[in-house]
């Protein structure tokens, strides 16, 4: 009679009963660890609401969190990398970047409006091989710049990057003096640059065109810098400050001219475009 109200320890499944939870439906944060259902996440443009971390965006969602929805045009798509050096592996790795991001290359440009405001974008999409500046990177960063130039519209590039693509060897060298120059006629033209810098900006791009706005925003949190921090600890060693490189501490020492929460950063681009004479 007693057995009928003991507790059942063990409950047993059948595998074939389990029910898979589809990938991004909830979402960790690193920071805090707070669990986030994926919709919410994405409502709140990826950043955290419990601790305000920003997470990483695929170029499609800073493109579709930043324009005007319908408003993109997109510059180049047909351009894809090059492999100087005939290398098997680098061969592999630019094909298995291009089937897990479907992008053909790091960086997609274009034009758009931002609130009415017509300017010329580009945005690195650090999943593709951490967003390293090839070849076609720089070529077609270079045209964006031009075209903007060109056209007389303003430019904003959302900068997300390990650096030159060391597969190309000085190939991908060149493009920090083949940007800068482009930057430097755009600049001479009289047309605004606005460098956006999210997690990471590091190597050749933060030494080039990331470091040449005219106004500089960074994303909270994000790692810029030259050299990575243990990199620079080995060589001098010493112990660098607490949050060295991180956006806050480089706006504490003038690199940066704002820290801009994601939420708050489309708004702040049209404010300054609209007093630098963006077209509406």
């Amino acid at each position: 009679m007693l057995e009928i109200f003991k507790k059942q320890k063990y409950v047993t499944v059948n595998a074939a009963e389990k029910r898979e939870i589809p990938d991004g439906l909830w979402v960790k944060c690193p920071r805090c660890s707070e669990i986030s259902f994926g919709r919410d996440l994405e409502k709140n443009l990826k950043v955290c609401r419990k601790c305000g971390y920003h997470f990483r965006l695929t170029a499609a969602e800073r493109i579709r969190f930043t324009l005007d929805e319908g408003t993109f045009v997109e510059y180049d798509a047909d351009l894809k990398p090059v492999n100087p050096f005939h290398s098997a592996e680098y061969a592999d790795k630019l094909l298995a970047a291009q089937k897990s991001t479907g992008l053909p290359e790091a960086v997609v440009t274009g034009e758009g409006a931002v609130d009415g405001r017509r300017t010329v974008i580009a945005v690195m999409d650090a999943r593709f091989m951490m967003a390293s500046m090839g070849t076609v990177v720089g070529e077609k960063i270079t045209r964006a710049i031009e075209r903007a130039t060109e056209k007389k519209l303003p430019l904003i590039i959302f900068t997300a990057s390990g650096g030159a693509r060391m597969q190309e060897g000085v190939l991908s060298l060149i493009q920090m003096t083949r940007t800068c120059a482009a930057l430097s006629r755009h600049d001479g033209r009289g047309l605004l640059y606005i460098a956006v810098l999210t997690d990471p900006t590091t190597g050749g791009v933060s030494a080039s065109f990331a470091s040449l706005g005219d106004i500089t925003l960074a994303e909270p949190g994000a790692l810029i810098g030259f050299a990575g921090p243990r990199v620079i600890e080995q060589t001098i060693r010493q112990k660098l400050p607490e949050g060295f490189q991180r956006a806050e501490f480089l706006r504490q020492h003038g690199f940066v001219d704002l820290v801009v929460p994601r939420l708050q950063l489309k708004e702040t681009l049209s404010r300054l475009l609209a007093l630098h004479g963006g077209e509406e």
